[in-house]
């Protein structure tokens, strides 16, 4: 681990706590232990989708001061000193603490990124992709320990130091999502405009060719090598955005034999499944530089008269909201919805003048370039926001920086 202080103590993580199961207290508040905050009361939180058990019994409890590591997780950071009395899940390990040093630094420093790396070591596959802490390593794991007021004054900085800094996170989160409502507005108030003047007919006026993907056992996971034919799959499809990073590849032969499922650079493919995040319907020009392809099963090849529908201007009003709402209201599903090959031909767009629409499209994506370098600046300082903390942290528990002279974030 890092190089600490040589006048901080080290003590094994057994002389601090006791490791204790208490269970059945079903009455007690639900905590969560979360990567990026620690113990947390689940009654606060709005993104934990993890189901409560019916049988409360299992959960264990814990009161302010308790350790709780999450076994599978620790080394992402799921790990945290609770300030609260509640019950966690009953596969954590949860430790009864016996010691006098402050509870906030003991926070920390469990928490800090070198003993992130620690837990990382001194964890064990357990299955493909999934590891678990090894319960006599972390026994004996070694705590840093500087004097009781120097650990105060550690942790008191780092509540300080950190709570500015999220503060100047949520403030860029909040610019992100601005410059997202901004783009949504203009391009929901260029499609209102053009659908008032020319209305919305279905795109299976203009169709000239429409394929899906092949279904069920004609294409798996199993068919993929590692060159050849492309596959164009939903995670390729965006909002008026060809997203080329998550690759499939067929072989040539194999291709042949699909070419009725075939797609070439300029083609229009929309997304016949989707869900809060992706929406349903959202469309894309293929870029030219794709090669040989097929679409696979959800995704829908569109050609249309080129007289009547320029194929980016198609894709801007299918992606726009008035388009996300229109598949919304005719899609099928729960969580993820999903339209098959007719009702793809009745979503709608404007029949705009081949010169109103280069006109739209133009203006879109002038919008869009704009919005989007202003985005890219403020995900730069959320990255380096982030990067700072880490390294606060780091720095702040390992002795390398002294707080009581340290400059701030501002």
């Amino acid at each position: 681990m890092t190089a600490w202080p040589e006048s901080w103590r080290t003590v094994p993580l057994w002389a601090l706590f006791d490791r204790v199961k208490d269970v059945g207290h079903p009455d007690e508040e639900m905590l969560s232990v979360y990567r990026e905050h620690g113990v947390v009361k689940k009654s606060g939180r709005d993104d934990n989708f993890n189901k409560t058990a019916e049988n409360r019994n299992i959960y264990q409890l814990v009161d302010p001061g308790w350790l709780v590591v999450n076994r599978m997780k620790a080394w992402q950071g799921s790990v945290g000193v609770s300030p609260y009395r509640g019950i966690v899940s009953g596969h954590y390990i949860c430790f009864r603490p016996k010691h006098g040093e402050d509870p906030r630094y003991l926070n920390w420093l469990l928490r800090s990124p070198p003993y992130a790396l620690e837990y990382s070591r001194i964890s064990r596959g357990v299955r493909p992709n999934q590891v678990e802490i090894d319960n006599d390593d972390l026994r004996v794991l070694p705590v840093r320990l500087p004097p009781l007021e120097e650990q105060r004054r550690i942790a008191d900085f780092l509540d300080a130091e950190t709570a500015r800094i999220d503060e100047l996170r949520t403030y860029r989160c909040r610019q992100v999502s601005l410059l997202g409502e901004r783009l949504s507005r203009i391009w929901y108030e260029v499609f209102a405009d053009l659908g008032l003047r020319y209305g919305w007919v279905p795109v299976r006026r203009f169709v000239e060719s429409l394929v899906d993907g092949p279904f069920g056992s004609s294409l798996t996971s199993s068919h993929y090598v590692d060159e050849g034919a492309r596959v164009v799959r939903l995670g390729n499809i965006g909002a008026v955005e060809f997203k080329d990073e998550n690759k499939a590849f067929i072989a040539p032969k194999y291709f042949r034999q699909l070419r009725r499922h075939e797609v070439v650079g300029g083609d229009l493919v929309i997304a016949g499944l989707g869900d809060e995040q992706h929406p349903l319907g959202r469309a894309c020009i293929v870029p030219d530089t794709l090669g040989p392809a097929i679409v696979k099963a959800d995704c829908f090849r569109v050609r249309l008269d080129s007289n009547s529908v320029r194929h980016d201007y198609a894709a801007w009003a299918l992606s726009s909201p008035q388009g996300n709402e229109q598949a919304r209201a005719v899609g099928r599903g729960t969580t993820r919805s999903r339209i098959n090959l007719e009702v793809a031909k009745t979503l709608c767009l404007p029949p705009a003048s081949i010169a109103e629409q280069k006109a739209a499209v133009q203006q879109m994506a002038s919008v869009r370039r704009s919005i989007q370098a202003v985005s890219k600046t403020c995900e730069t300082q959320l990255r380096l926001l982030e990067e700072r903390r880490r390294a606060v942290i780091t720095a702040a528990v390992t002795g390398e920086l002294d707080v009581t002279t340290a400059r701030r974030v501002s």
